[in-house]
């Protein structure tokens, strides 16, 4: 997930409920229910297997509104089940038709056709109702999102991976990847653990470009970042790096000098590279490098060119790492 989201994120963005969960006492014996005590149990399990599973709106609402419900008025329920089944059915074409009509002017084929069909799954009648009435705002903005998915020209990914930059792994490596991030973004914490795993699995099969992105309104994230790149010039910006993830709350001047010597760099030399503002264009020019490639948030990585999803799943971008890897037979 990234830090800042677009509209048409907004617009797909799943409603999540927290659902109570009931425990027994250590101890005591469980009550045997009788036959209409378990007829709500047994509603909800129907209703929410044709509603869109467990996790969909339709679902979790139903589920609160069954605990009121007395056992007779659910067993009632239980009877009439196929009525309600049907009714679902109806509902969920509202749904079914604005994912059809979005696909079909975005393109079946693309990612976020596929994204619009997992997300919509959760959404009620009422909203995609909502959304139909709106459709020309919100396929524009999926449209959009669509652009910015589509993989970068060889000039770009090239432009984007070259350069005395921060890196691990060979400059001929089958499959590179660039990220874009910002010291004081939460996710970009996560995506940091995600680069120290690749590393660890993959070793010398992966190249590794770090790129800053540091947001406006992250006030210590710009110093951060020349800091990292003070770091980088004394060889010490992955120990720098995973410093200032693991203490993204103290990110101000006298913290940046104090991981500094703890890591044991020249400190001198580090605090003139601050004072002089020596690597501030550097940062600047990563950033308008973003630009160019539609970076909008953190963090954002690049594989090969290709957008990653979600950068912070190690598991779902190392099946992109070895999908990539098999095709160049590595």
């Amino acid at each position: 997930m990234k830090h800042i989201s677009n509209k048409a994120r907004l617009a797909l963005a799943t409603l999540s409920l927290a659902l109570a969960v009931n425990g027994c006492s250590k101890g005591q014996k469980p009550k045997e229910k009788p036959a209409s005590a378990t007829a709500c149990a047994d509603y909800t399990t129907r209703f929410c297997k044709e509603a869109g599973g467990e996790e969909s709106t339709t679902c979790t609402t139903m589920k609160s509104a069954v605990e009121l419900m007395a056992p007779a008025a659910c067993a009632s329920a239980l009877a009439n089940i196929d009525f309600t089944i049907k009714k679902l059915g109806e509902q969920k074409k509202k749904c079914e038709e604005l994912v059809d009509k979005l696909c079909t002017d975005i393109g079946k084929e693309t990612q976020t056709c596929e994204m619009v069909k997992t997300q919509t799954k959760n959404f009620t009648p009422d909203r995609c109702n909502m959304m139909m009435q709106h459709y020309a705002e919100v396929l524009a903005d999926l449209k959009q999102q669509e652009e910015r998915n589509k993989p970068l020209t060889p000039e770009k990914a090239a432009k984007i991976a070259e350069g005395n930059v921060p890196a691990f792994g060979p400059a001929d490596a089958t499959v590179t990847i660039v990220e874009f991030s910002d010291f004081q973004c939460p996710f970009c914490s996560k995506a940091a653990e995600t680069s120290n795993k690749v590393k660890e699995k993959y070793g010398e099969k992966v190249r590794f470009v770090f790129r800053q992105f540091p947001l406006s309104f992250h006030k210590d994230a710009h110093l951060a970042a020349e800091a990292s790149l003070a770091a980088h010039a004394q060889n010490k910006f992955w120990e720098f790096h995973d410093k200032l993830f693991a203490n993204q709350q103290k990110l101000e001047r006298a913290a940046l000098e104090g991981y500094a010597k703890e890591l044991g760099l020249n400190l001198a030399e580090f605090k003139k590279a601050l004072d002089s503002k020596t690597h501030a264009a550097t940062v600047d020019a990563e950033m308008k490098l973003g630009e160019e490639v539609a970076v909008q948030g953190t963090p954002t990585m690049f594989l090969n060119g290709a957008r990653i999803a979600d950068p912070t799943n190690f598991d779902a971008l190392s099946k992109q790492i070895d999908e990539a890897l098999a095709k160049q037979g590595s």
